[in-house]
């Protein structure tokens, strides 16, 4: 995978805003829109750039709650748990941990009741051992633009 600082470059612009225009990005840079648009088509195959998102504002579109689970499972059925939380469109992050709980998952709800729903619903899959929820009182930082270089 070689990236170098111009594929840097042109990936902090679209992390900025993804609707620049390559001729734009072309024209800050000093290069041709063909050879932006290759680096962009390179990048997209080698699966750097998974796709482009509008960032939304999660409570003003009335995602009042923002939870953190953390989640044991017994033996070896994390992978297929991980897989079954994912599917919720409410969970907007899972991650496979290390430490005493194998997996920490994110979940964006319009209201205590959809959270409560959603936690019954999870407690029902037979090789979770234990969970533990948070509620998030205030989002400090949401950021899923990388520092780069």
């Amino acid at each position: 995978m070689d990236i170098d600082d111009t594929d840097i470059i042109i990936l902090k612009e679209l992390q900025e805003d993804f609707t620049t225009s390559y001729r734009d990005i072309a024209k800050k840079l000093g290069l041709s829109v063909g050879t932006v648009h290759n680096r962009v088509k390179k990048l997209k195959e080698i699966g750097v750039i998974k796709s482009f998102a509008a960032v939304l504002d999660a409570e003003k579109l009335g995602f009042e709650l923002t939870a953190i689970l953390l989640i044991q499972v017994e033996g070896g059925d994390i992978i297929e748990v991980e897989k079954a939380i994912a599917r919720s469109k409410s969970v907007v992050a899972v991650y496979d941990t290390t430490g005493e709980f194998d997996i920490i998952a994110i979940g964006k709800f319009r209201s205590r009741d959809d959270l409560n729903a959603f936690i019954k619903e999870t407690l029902k899959m037979e090789a979770i051992k234990r969970t533990v929820t948070s509620i998030a009182l205030n989002v400090v930082k949401e950021e899923n633009r990388l520092n780069l270089r």
